[in-house]
C-alpha cells in the first residue's frame, strides 16, 4: 500500500526544486554570472543534441509511421528551437555582462 501518490510525489519534488533553484541563482554574486551563463549554455548544448535525437526518431523496422513517431519528432523539433533560443540569448546577456566590466573611454 502506497502511503503517498507517486504524482503528488514528484509534484513536491518539482516545486522544492522551484525554490531551491530559485535562492541558487538569485544568490550568486555579480562577478560568478557569466562563468554561470557559460555552464547554462553548455547545458542547454546537451539539450540540443537530445533534442535532435528526439526529432529524427523513425519507427521500428517493419513498422509504418505512427503517431508517437510524429510526437516524438514534433518535440523534439519545439525542444530544440527553445533550446537554441536559450544558447543565444544566454550569449548575448554574457555579453552584455561583460560589456559593463569594461573601462568607458573618457570623452575629452
Amino acid at each position: 500500500m502506497d502511503l503517498v501518490d507517486p504524482t503528488v510525489f514528484r509534484l513536491a519534488i518539482f516545486v522544492l526544486a522551484i525554490f531551491v533553484g530559485y535562492y541558487v541563482v538569485w544568490s550568486v554574486t555579480p562577478a560568478l554570472h557569466t562563468p554561470l551563463m557559460a555552464v547554462t549554455n553548455a547545458i542547454s548544448s546537451v539539450i540540443v543534441v537530445g533534442a535532435l535525437l528526439a526529432a529524427a526518431a523513425h519507427g521500428a523496422a517493419g513498422q509504418g509511421t505512427s503517431a508517437h513517431v510524429w510526437i516524438s519528432k514534433g518535440a523534439g523539433a519545439v525542444a530544440a528551437g527553445l533550446a537554441a533560443v536559450n544558447i543565444f540569448g544566454g550569449f548575448l546577456v554574457t555579453q552584455r555582462m561583460l560589456a559593463m566590466y569594461k573601462k568607458k573611454e573618457k570623452a575629452k
